[in-house]
């Protein structure tokens, strides 16, 4: 590792060495995008909040992903037809994980502000690598339990702004998704016919599963409006939000995390990527009004810094 250089120096160090300065250039070229991914999936969860009531959240989700869907199949469509039965069964069953991440993500949204969901999906990082740890049978690192105790001490008070009461419906129901989708990163790694599965591929199936779960439980009576009706009901405002989730969060996102592995080192792709609860908690806060109080903002910074702890852990271990 090449010692840090001082902002004063280098200038003067790009301006001698062209060789030194191009590639930096062109990290920085690759990292722009990924870290636009970032700030939009952290403001996904006010755009959600935004367009999506207790009575819509099937009917947004069944919009939201149908309207990507057709353009992934399109793009992929040869790579497609080159999966196994057994990948696209596979990919399929991950596809109903998948669904159940996103209903408990949206109806938790719901029912909590959008800075509370953006951090505490964040445990997603603390609880795969604990997961792993279990069945492997290894235990974790002593820095990595600091850095989970660090982000779960941070939950506590970010749940709590309001004074110390019962966690809220929506903050139990984004720590289960964070849960579910420590379930879906284990099974994905270890389910050996997506192994080498195309990727565009392998997300367009599951996306696929995840779409027919919700068009299933949207025809059920009682899970609320239809997408039909919910889509009658928008008006500039929600079909704006709902471009942006489908837009920008899905398809801007995932060809954008395909573009940048190929230009850069997936470590630092999730470094950057990381950086999604601290975005989520700027746009809820500064765009979205929220004030978690003193408790809350206590909160926030040690989720932000048990979450950063624990991935320096797990990457230097």
């Amino acid at each position: 590792m090449s010692p840090p250089l001082t902002s004063r120096w280098r200038p003067a160090l790009t301006v001698l060495s062209p060789a030194l300065g191009a590639p930096r250039r062109a990290a920085w070229l690759a990292d722009l995008p990924v870290l636009a991914v970032a700030v939009v999936w952290g403001g996904s969860y006010l755009a959600a909040k935004g367009i999506t009531t207790a009575h819509t959240v099937i009917a947004v989700l069944v919009l939201r992903f149908a309207l990507v869907l057709p353009v992934l199949v399109v793009a992929g469509w040869s790579r497609l037809r080159a999966l196994t039965p057994a990948q696209s069964r596979a990919a399929g069953l991950l596809g109903l994980v998948l669904g159940g991440i996103f209903l408990l993500e949206t109806y938790g949204v719901v029912h909590t502000s959008a800075t509370n969901a953006g951090l505490i999906i964040s445990l997603t990082m603390i609880f795969t690598p604990l997961a792993e740890a279990a069945l492997g049978r290894q235990a974790p690192s002593g820095g990595f339990l600091g850095a989970a105790a660090v982000s779960v001490a941070g939950v506590v008070l970010l749940t709590q702004g309001a004074g110390f009461t019962a966690p809220g419906l929506g903050d139990l129901l984004i720590l289960g998704a964070a849960l579910a989708r420590t379930l879906h990163v284990l099974l994905m790694a270890r389910a050996e016919a997506v192994r080498d599965a195309d990727s565009l591929s392998l997300t367009t199936v599951q996306l696929g599963g995840a779409v027919l779960v919700f068009a299933l439980l949207a025809a059920v009576p009682g899970t609320g409006a239809s997408p039909w009706a919910a889509a009658a009901g928008f008006g500039a405002a929600e079909w704006a939000g709902l471009a942006f989730l489908s837009v920008f969060c899905t398809l801007f996102a995932f060809f954008v995390q395909m573009w940048a592995v190929r230009r850069t080192s997936p470590s630092r792709v999730s470094l950057l990527l990381g950086t999604e609860p601290l975005w989520a908690a700027v746009a809820g806060i500064a765009v979205g009004g929220e004030d978690p109080g003193l408790l809350g903002y206590a909160g926030a910074l040690l989720v932000l810094v048990g979450t950063a702890w624990g991935r320096r852990a797990v990457t230097t271990a």
